[in-house]
C-alpha cells in the first residue's frame, strides 16, 4: 500500500559546484505523501546545500526538483504548501509569541487553528512573552510550530530538537509523528541518530556530495554487515584490526563476542559495553565520522 502513495517531491540528479568543489554530485530521491525522510551526513557532505536547493534558496547547476507532481519551480503556489524550520531562525524579537503566530498565519491563505498549534507545541505559558525573553528551548518550539502553522503538505525540519531537554525532545517526536499520520511529508536533518531511527521511514546518508546509502533505519542496520558492537577505551584500539575511534572511545563490530571480551580482559580492559548495532554505528562505518 505504501509503495503506491503519491510522490510529493522528486529530486533528480542534482549537482552544485563551488569552484572545484562538488558540493552536490548527482543526488536523486523521492518523498511520498505521509513519509518522513531523513538526510544525514557529516559536515561538508552536501546535505545543507541539497536542502537549500529544494527550498529554493540556491540554484542548482544541474538537475531538477519536482514539487507535488506539477511544478519544476518553487512558485508562490508551491510555497503555500511548504513549511520550513531553519537551523537558525530569525524572529521579530519585540513581538510576543501570540503575535508571532498570528503574523505568520496571516501570511498564508490557509492555516491551522492557532489554539491547536499552541496546545500541540506546549506554548500556552509563553503566549504573552516577547520573543527576546524566551529560553532557547521555547524559541525552538516556536520555530517548529511556525513550520506547521500554514497546514503545509511538505515540511523541512532542520535540527528541530536542538537545545531541547529529553522530555521536550520526545514530546516533539510525538507531535511530528502525529503530523506524519495526518499525511504530512517531512524532510528531517538531525544530529541525533536516535531521532532519525525513531522517526524515519527512509534514511539517505550523504558524504562528499553523494548519497552513499539509503533504506529504512532497520534495513541499513541489517545490510551493514555489523554484528555485535563493543565500545571500549580508545587507548586499546590496537587490540582489533577494524576499529573505528571517535573521541576517547573505540568501537569494533565482531561476530565473536566471547573472543573479543577475552582479548579485552587479557589486556586489562574492564570498562567496555557490548550492544546491538545502531544507525549511528552504520553511519560511522560508512563515513568514518560522527555527525558534528
Amino acid at each position: 500500500m505504501g509503495e503506491n502513495r503519491e510522490v510529493v517531491l522528486r529530486v533528480e540528479n542534482l549537482k552544485k559546484c563551488y569552484g572545484n568543489v562538488r558540493a552536490v554530485d548527482g543526488v536523486s530521491f523521492v518523498v511520498k505523501r505521509g513519509q518522513l525522510v531523513s538526510i544525514l551526513g557529516p559536515n561538508g557532505a552536501g546535505k545543507t546545500t541539497t536542502i537549500e536547493i529544494i527550498e529554493g534558496l540556491r540554484i542548482p547547476d544541474h538537475g531538477t526538483v519536482e514539487y507535488f507532481g506539477t511544478s519544476n519551480t518553487i512558485t508562490n503556489e508551491v510555497k503555500e504548501r511548504l513549511g520550513v524550520c531553519f537551523q537558525e531562525n530569525f524572529f521579530f524579537e519585540d513581538l510576543t509569541v501570540l503575535e508571532t503566530l498570528k503574523l505568520y498565519a496571516s501570511l498564508y491563505r490557509r492555516s491551522l487553528p492557532l489554539e491547536d498549534i499552541i496546545e500541540m507545541f506546549d506554548l500556552e505559558g509563553s503566549l504573552k512573552k516577547r520573543v527576546r525573553h524566551l529560553s532557547g528551548g521555547q524559541k525552538q518550539r516556536l520555530a517548529v510550530a511556525l513550520a506547521f502553522v500554514n497546514d503545509p503538505e511538505l515540511v523541512f525540519l532542520d535540527e528541530p530538537t536542538v537545545g531541547l531537554d529529553p522530555h521536550a525532545r520526545h514530546h516533539l517526536w510525538d507531535v511530528i509523528k502525529y503530523f506524519k499520520s495526518q499525511g504530512k511529508s517531512i524532510i528531517l536533518t538531525t544530529h541525533y541518530m536516535e531521532e532519525a531511527h525513531q522517526l524515519s521511514d527512509m534514511v539517505y546518508i550523504m558524504d562528499h556530495g553523494k548519497i552513499i546509502a539509503q533504506g529504512s533505519p532497520q534495513e541499513l542496520i541489517n545490510s551493514s554487515g555489523l554484528n555485535a558492537v563493543i565500545e571500549f577505551p580508545a587507548t586499546h584500539a590496537y587490540l582489533f584490526e577494524e576499529t573505528v575511534t571517535t573521541g576517547d572511545v573505540a568501537i569494533v563490530s565482531t561476530p565473536d563476542v566471547p573472543g573479543a571480551i577475552k582479548r579485552l580482559l587479557d589486556a586489562g580492559v574492564e570498562n567496555f559495553i557490548v550492544r546491538h548495532p545502531t544507525l549511528e554505528d552504520v553511519f560511522l562505518k560508512l563515513t568514518g565520522r560522527r555527525i558534528d
